[in-house]
């Protein structure tokens, strides 16, 4: 007999404790784990970076109000109660690329251990809690591994090891976890219903001998990517059906992403038949995964398309916040967030909508 399942079993997306990709530092005192980190951050700065640590106040006054203050730079400080709960830190985390965490304080899944002879004690204490480690940092020209490592890393020796003065290559091997990690890209080809204006499904469209939704799809397919049609309701097997009703594009995109949580979804729309393989490749090329998405922009216009866009998994909270909000068009989400934009040709991203537009483009690309 089958176990009951009160609640639906959806594609969650991969997350250590507190973070998609974090690293706990523990083994030493908090001084100067604090100070690694932030030595480290310098060489880092193409990446959004957090820290996770406890305060070391022995007394702290309860906050009677939350304490927002802006910078006209852009910083942000926020003084305010709130429990360390992992799905409330889960949330805070998910726009950062790397999450370093202070390891005496904190549990993370992947760590880097000091080996400092004043915190053997403390090494043997969270030995459960030391499960995958990246490297290691010593304090003393000779000190190896303490022995409690040695016995649960029978591979100690291959583990790299690294002295505090070296910062450069510490923040190298951060980089390529960070690298490691970038999430991989799928394609999403929005279809949809009767165009108003155009009178008849612009998907099925023929500007190049073929419904354009397969021309769509071929050019993503072009570049490697595994695509997928945005619908209605699901048919086959490469189709994703709308799982957030009656939001177009905007419901499109949530529901790639319901559907998978942890890869980047590049979208392209099929009322675009300027849109060619060049630009495909160029749009690419520029990805920042780094930021929320990397989109296109015509150079004579003041806002990026958002149905020609890479929308990293960071994208998906941030829709979702619209939407709780009132608002679903991906187009103000992309204008208020952290994006990469690549400037192109205003034809390139021509958008198609009546039937005269559709004959003259008809007619431009056959010539």
């Amino acid at each position: 007999m089958s176990k009951h399942q009160k609640h639906t079993n959806l594609t969650r997306r991969k997350n250590g404790n507190f973070a998609p990709n974090e690293l706990a530092v523990l083994g030493a005192k908090c001084s100067i784990i604090s100070d690694l980190v932030h030595k480290v951050s310098q060489g880092l700065s193409q990446f959004n970076l957090a820290y996770l640590d406890a305060s070391h106040a022995k007394e702290a006054e309860p906050n009677l109000v939350s304490d927002f203050t802006f910078h006209h730079e852009g910083n942000l400080s926020i003084t305010t109660s709130s429990p360390v709960n992992k799905y409330t830190q889960r949330i805070q985390f998910s726009q950062f690329d790397f999450v370093f965490i202070n390891g005496n304080h904190y549990v993370g899944e992947k760590q880097v251990v000091f080996l400092d002879p004043e915190k053997e004690a403390s090494i043997n204490k969270r030995i459960d809690q030391i499960t995958d480690v990246q490297f290691f940092i010593k304090l003393s020209e000779n000190i190896e591994p303490f022995q409690v490592l040695k016995d649960k890393f029978t591979n100690w020796g291959e583990i790299p090891t690294y002295s505090l003065e070296e910062i450069e290559k510490i923040t190298n091997h951060i980089s390529k976890i960070i690298y490691r990690t970038i999430p991989n890209i799928k394609g999403l080809v929005l279809t949809g219903g009767k165009s108003s204006r155009m009178g008849t499904d612009k998907s099925e469209l023929n500007y190049h001998g073929k419904p354009q939704k397969e021309f769509v799809k071929e050019l993503l397919e072009n570049q490697e990517l595994e695509v997928f049609y945005s619908v209605h309701n699901q048919g086959y097997e490469n189709e994703i059906s709308d799982a957030f009703l009656n939001l177009g594009p905007f419901g499109g995109i949530c529901s790639a992403f319901q559907r998978d949580p942890n890869s980047a979804w590049f979208v392209l729309a099929t009322d675009l038949p300027f849109v060619n393989q060049e630009l495909i490749q160029l749009l690419l090329a520029k990805r920042n995964p780094a930021k929320v998405a990397t989109a296109v922009k015509g150079k004579n216009k003041e806002f990026p398309e958002p149905l020609i866009a890479i929308y990293e998994p960071k994208a998906y909270p941030i829709l979702l916040q619209y939407l709780a909000q009132g608002y679903s068009c991906p187009r103000k989400m992309l204008i208020n967030s952290d994006v990469e934009i690549v400037a192109v040709d205003d034809k390139l991203i021509q958008n198609i909508n009546t039937p005269q537009e559709y004959e003259a483009a008809k007619e431009e690309i056959r010539n």
